[in-house]
C-alpha cells in the first residue's frame, strides 16, 4: 500500500512546496543532492526515484548511516478499495485537504484533466514519515539509497478503502521534529507516528492501474457509475411470495418455547441480571477466565429462581 504515489511538480515548484523556517526563524528552502536524478511523474511506482527529505546533519556533520529518519514527499497517493462482490477494484486519490485560491478554484469531476494544471499552485505536498538506508557497493561507485514509508492503522475516514496508510506528518512541526534526529530522541519521534483524519481523497481512472501511464488523467476525479437495482418481474415476484410462504422449509410445525429453567445461564438473559459483567464487557468476561484458569476464587454467577 501507499507503494504507488503522484509527484509530477517541477523541481523548483517542489523545492518552493518544501520551503520551512530555520532555528532563527529565516525562511530556507531545502538544497538538492543529485537533483538530475528526480524524474516528475503522475504516476510513480515503487521502483521510480522519488524526492525525500533528509536532516542536513546528514551531509555535514554525521555518516548517512546515522539517525535514518527521512520525510517522503509527493502529491498525493493511490489507493485501490476492492469493490463488494467482484475482482474489480477502484483507484483513490489521497492527499492533503488544499486551501483554494483564485487559481485554483474548486476540484470536481467536470474537469478536464488538462484543468488540473492551474489548480497546483500552492498545493500543499503530502509529508510522509519514512526511514531510509545507504549502500556503498564494495567495489565502489555511486551509492544506491533506499528507503520505506511507514505505516499505521487506517484513519476512520480511509477505513473503507483500506486498513492501512501511511504515517503522515501534519504541519512543519512535526516534519522538523522527525528529522531532527539530533535532538529529538527516537523515542519522542516515535509520539509523532499515528493516524491523521486531516486527509481528503476522490475516485481516479482505472487509467492509473498501469504505471506505465503519465497523464493527469491519473488524477482526476471521475464519477463512480451508479449500480441499478434489478427488478424482478411479476412471475418472479410471484415466485418469490410463493418461496416465502408455502416453501416445506417454513412450513415445520412450530416448537413448543423453552421453560425458564432450559435456558442457560451463558445467555443474553443472564448477562442483562448481573450490571457488573454489563459494564465490564468482554474485558471483565476475560478477566474471570482467567482467574479460573488460575484457580483463583471467582464470584459466583446469579441464577434466576
Amino acid at each position: 500500500m501507499c507503494g504507488r504515489t503522484s509527484c509530477h511538480l517541477p523541481r523548483d515548484v517542489l523545492t518552493r512546496a518544501c520551503a520551512y523556517r530555520d532555528g532563527q526563524g529565516q525562511q530556507r528552502l531545502p538544497e538538492w543532492r543529485d537533483p538530475d536524478k528526480y524524474c516528475p511523474s503522475y504516476n510513480k511506482s515503487p521502483q521510480s526515484n522519488n524526492p525525500v527529505l533528509l536532516s542536513r546533519l546528514h551531509f555535514e556533520k554525521v555518516p548517512l548511516g546515522k539517525g535514518r529518519r527521512c520525510v517522503v514527499l509527493a502529491d498525493g497517493f493511490y489507493e485501490w478499495q476492492r469493490c463488494c462482490g467482484t475482482s474489480q477494484k477502484q483507484p483513490y486519490f489521497i492527499y492533503f485537504p488544499q486551501i483554494k485560491t483564485e487559481k485554483s478554484g474548486s476540484i470536481s469531476a467536470t474537469s478536464n484533466p488538462e484543468d488540473w494544471e492551474d489548480i497546483w499552485d500552492n498545493w500543499r505536498l503530502l509529508t510522509m514519515a519514512g526511514i531510509f538506508d545507504c549502500w556503498e557497493p564494495p567495489e565502489g561507485g555511486d551509492c544506491l539509497y533506499s528507503y520505506s514509508i511507514i505505516t499505521v492503522d487506517s484513519c476512520k475516514g480511509l477505513n473503507d478503502i483500506h486498513h492501512r496508510m501511511p504515517a503522515i506528518l501534519d504541519g512543519e512541526e512535526a516534519v522538523s521534529k522527525w528529522l531532527d534526529f539530533h535532538e529529538v530522541s527516537t523515542q519522542e519521534a516515535l509520539k509523532l507516528i499515528h493516524p491523521t483524519e486531516n486527509i481528503t481523497f476522490h475516485p481516479v481512472s482505472t487509467v492509473v492501474n498501469n504505471s506505465q501511464n503519465n497523464t493527469p488523467e491519473c488524477l482526476a476525479p471521475v464519477d463512480l457509475p451508479v449500480k441499478k437495482e434489478l427488478k424482478a418481474s411479476g412471475s418472479s415476484q410471484k415466485m418469490l411470495q410463493w418461496l416465502a410462504t408455502k416453501s416445506p422449509q417454513n412450513e415445520e410445525p412450530p416448537k413448543p418455547p423453552k421453560a425458564e429453567s432450559d435456558v442457560p445461564q451463558w445467555s443474553s438473559h443472564f448477562l442483562q441480571k448481573n450490571p457488573s459483567l454489563m459494564k465490564r464487557g468482554s474485558a471483565g468476561l476475560l478477566e474471570q477466565w482467567l482467574k479460573q484458569e488460575e484457580g483463583q476464587p471467582v464470584a459466583k454467577r446469579p441464577h434466576s429462581q
